[in-house]
């Protein structure tokens, strides 16, 4: 018996409230085994710290002092902000992004004073007893990256590695005489081209001249570099269009594991991340994407996948062992993100920490993956159909969509657990969540169609999607919302400026003028521009055609604007920029400004303020209920 309410898609109650969406968002991000147990990294919307967690048998704790918190700000998207060593762990604050040491039951002591510099990518050398690391300083107007060295003792610093542009992943062999890492030069990124070195250490400690492993021509991306049991040198490299993992070999060359033909990591936007791990003998734990669904797998030398583990999972991050266990972040399409411990004889799955489920599963609206025709092509997204227990839609009514576009933009969006798309489709929403041509996820070949296209490929796609959703019958195409941040707003801008598939949009800290953002951004994107739009002096033209600021007489549809006080990389002026051109002809406009956030809102309260404004701003686009 159908005992469902009948409402107006859109304007649906229910007690997921923003407030509950943004308190939902509690998550992990880095995880280490040692210690007699498990280290992970652990970000709590409540208070907007990053705090160190430590699981043995016996028990779960807090090691982050009250008034702390962890975070690297390397490169701007930081990561890599802990490592253990052989008697506790060391971390980076995030108030002044300096080295800290910390014994297992003792207070944090500084190890750094040096105010000009940050750190990440942390890794322990024990047969030196430094904290290798990536330092970022600010040199008379100049931004130099290094690898260097720090003495636990007493915070000495010492040059590894310099002279490339960028470093990431250092990481060293179990005996401590190789020392292997990734570097790149401008103008490319890390998801374009990188190298991979290896020095070997001298008699007197100090590196021998490096030489370059693999990734001599601008063709091939590498990441994520380890060393096995035995002192073979693994790396991911998409040199057979994937990002797959290829092993040294005894005359010192790299070749590809038997694997398939899928992306095993994300682009690396952040330092410290961990997709695969080498074990014991030829064994691999591999994890990859499988049409956007994680798969996890224990892999040996003669077969990949031959043992699936934590199938009820659709992402993983960060894979760490120990005798016993397989440790992992998991996330799943009906719940939060969750510290994972798998234990390797049997496969039985326990959660460490996180793993709710904040709605009853009858209340969960589930990804489902959609492929579709864009641009002569094929591309990707996942659907979630409105959903909730209390209430239906009028008969013959279809239901308004709601387009996500993740940032980036040679980002992803994935088929977990997300409250905020649970948030709309309580209410009465369609969403859509987009990896438009340029996402990673699906591909070197996939990942590069964005060259030059930004503004183009991406609002193509999205509106291609909205027509093949229609299509199908599964959403009111009249009645179709873009939504995006950073990035994402910009697409959503350019989506909104160039026609009249959608009736109105939000930008959460979106660029509007991409040669205002060159001018100040950081050095990691400084030419991400280029590559995505062209010369700003050579094609001055397509960055004019592209600059939503420029053509406020284009807009047809309302928008609301979300901006940090703080940010950064969109500075509030470049928002508030568009905001004033679109007000100038008259367009319907909000604009909500939090003077305490960046580049991304971490506060819950400002977080859930801005979730309800966004609902409420489309609700006046759709109309009062009848």
């Amino acid at each position: 018996m159908n005992n469902k309410a009948v409402a107006p898609f859109g304007f649906w109650d229910s007690a997921w409230s923003s407030a509950k969406a943004a308190a939902a968002g509690r998550d992990f991000a880095e995880l280490r085994a040692g210690l007699g147990g498990l280290v992970w990294l652990q970000y709590d919307p409540a208070d907007g710290r990053s705090t160190l967690w430590h699981w043995t048998a016996q028990q779960l704790r807090c090691l982050t002092p009250d008034g702390l918190s962890v975070r690297s700000r390397v490169y701007e998207y930081g990561g890599g902000a802990f490592c253990l060593t052989d008697c506790g762990l060391a971390f980076v604050g995030e108030a002044d992004q300096q080295l800290y040491h910390q014994v297992l039951d003792g207070a944090p002591r500084r190890l750094t004073a040096r105010a000009h510099c940050r750190f990440g990518d942390l890794r322990f050398d024990a047969r030196s007893g430094t904290l290798v690391a990536v330092e970022e300083s600010r040199e008379a107007g100049q931004v130099v990256h290094r690898l260097v060295g720090i003495d636990l003792r007493d915070g000495a610093r010492r040059v590894l590695v310099e002279g490339c542009d960028f470093y990431a992943a250092p990481t060293l062999s179990a005996d401590g005489r190789r020392l292997a890492w990734i570097e790149w030069q401008r103008p490319w990124q890390p998801w374009l081209a990188t190298r991979l070195c290896v020095a070997e250490r001298a008699v007197d400690g100090s590196w021998l001249p490096a030489r370059v492993m693999a990734g001599q021509d601008d063709d091939e991306s590498l990441q994520q570099p380890a060393f096995d049991a035995q002192g073979r040198l693994l790396v991911l490299s998409d040199r057979n269009g994937y990002w797959q993992p290829w092993r040294e070999t005894a005359d010192g060359r790299l070749a590809p594991l038997p694997c398939v033909a899928a992306d095993h990591a994300a682009a690396p936007w952040q330092l410290g991340n961990c997709n695969y791990l080498p074990l014991a003998g030829d064994g691999v734990l591999l994890s990859w994407l499988d049409d956007g669904f994680a798969c996890l797998a224990e892999a040996d030398a003669k077969a990949i996948g031959e043992r699936r583990l934590a199938q009820g999972y659709s992402r993983f991050r960060q894979l760490a062992a120990d005798s016993a266990h397989f440790y992992v972040i998991a996330a799943a399409p009906e719940q939060g993100s969750v510290v994972l411990a798998i234990e390797r004889a049997s496969g039985q799955c326990r959660a460490l920490a996180g793993g709710e489920a904040p709605l009853e599963a009858c209340e969960v609206s589930r990804p489902q993956p959609l492929s579709f025709a864009s641009g002569g092509g094929c591309c990707h997204a996942f659907f979630y159909p409105p959903h909730n227990s209390g209430f239906q839609g009028p008969a013959g009514e279809k239901p308004p969509l709601l387009v996500f576009l993740h940032g980036g933009p040679t980002s992803a969006c994935y088929p977990v657990f997300d409250p905020r798309i649970q948030f709309w489709t309580q209410r009465g929403f369609a969403v859509a969540d987009l990896n438009y041509r340029g996402s990673s996820g699906y591909g070197r070949a996939y990942r590069l169609q964005l060259h030059r296209q930004w503004g183009l490929f991406d609002v193509e796609d999205a509106c291609a999607l909205v027509e093949h959703l229609a299509g199908l019958g599964l959403i009111d195409s009249s009645r179709a919302f873009i939504r995006g941040a950073s990035a994402g707003g910009y697409t959503a801008l350019c989506a909104l400026a160039g026609g009249r598939v959608f009736r109105g949009g939000a930008s959460l800290y979106g660029v509007s003028d991409p040669l205002a953002l060159r001018r100040v951004t950081h050095k990691f994107e400084a030419d991400y521009l280029d590559w995505l739009i062209g010369d700003p002096l050579q094609d001055a033209e397509r960055y004019a055609a592209r600059t939503p600021l420029l053509h406020a007489e284009r807009f047809q549809a309302p928008l609301i604007f979300f901006q940090g006080g703080q940010d950064a990389v969109v500075l509030p002026a470049q928002t508030e920029a568009m905001v004033a051109a679109l007000r100038e002809r008259g367009m319907p406009v909000a604009y909500h400004c939090y003077p305490e956030e960046g580049h991304g809102f971490r506060q819950a309260c400002n977080q859930a303020h801005a979730l309800e404004q966004e609902w409420r701003f489309y609700q006046r686009l759709l109309g009062a209920p009848a």
